[in-house]
């Protein structure tokens, strides 16, 4: 399938998801998140959800990252230039909703792209080969190729991958591992 199609028919299985299903999915792709070889790592970018998409509710990701004394960065997203900007998540951060429904940091301390080690990724769908389709516009894929090149970058998902994904372009970045609620997959 191309990416359009499978945008279609994961945004669709999204919503035939209850708030239920989804708190369940996401306790359990937390749960695997323990297992990878991670911890020893110290700056972990993560995305707030979109709830209205249906998107992987990452509050028990972060409960883990606080609970290990990690150092938590959310970004805000400029729809202009395509650009991510990255804050330290502290007890000050003040999160609002942007026009699209995505939660962001109002201002912060700023983190350099290239501190990152770890970035959970969003995605709407992903192959066993590790590539992703994601909303199509660009953000990560810019954001990623700006980390130092051995950032370890995880896609969560709450479905299992598709064998291959048509029309992957020179520029998509691969993800080295994506969870899923049932199994770590690792490319």
């Amino acid at each position: 399938m191309n990416k359009t199609e499978l945008r279609q028919k994961y945004k669709a299985l999204r919503n035939s998801l209850s708030e239920n299903e989804i708190e369940e999915m996401s306790l359990a792709v937390a749960n695997k998140i323990i297992k990878l070889p991670i911890w020893e790592k110290n700056y972990f970018h993560i995305f707030l959800p979109i709830t209205e998409q249906k998107e992987i509710n990452t509050e028990f990701i972060l409960h883990l990252l606080s609970g290990k004394d990690k150092e938590i960065i959310v970004s805000k997203a400029d729809f202009e230039t395509r650009n991510m900007t990255h804050f330290l998540l502290t007890d000050n951060t003040k999160i609002k909703k942007n026009k699209y429904n995505i939660p962001e940091p109002v201002d912060g301390i700023e983190v350099p792209s290239t501190k990152i080690d770890v970035v959970f990724v969003p995605l709407l769908a992903f192959d066993k080969s590790g590539h992703r389709v994601g909303y199509g516009k660009g953000f990560y894929d810019k954001f990623l190729s700006e980390c130092k090149p051995d950032v370890i970058k995880i896609g969560l998902s709450f479905f299992e991958p598709e064998e291959s994904i048509e029309g992957v372009f020179e520029g998509d970045i691969k993800l080295d591992y994506c969870v899923t609620p049932n199994e770590v997959h690792s490319f």
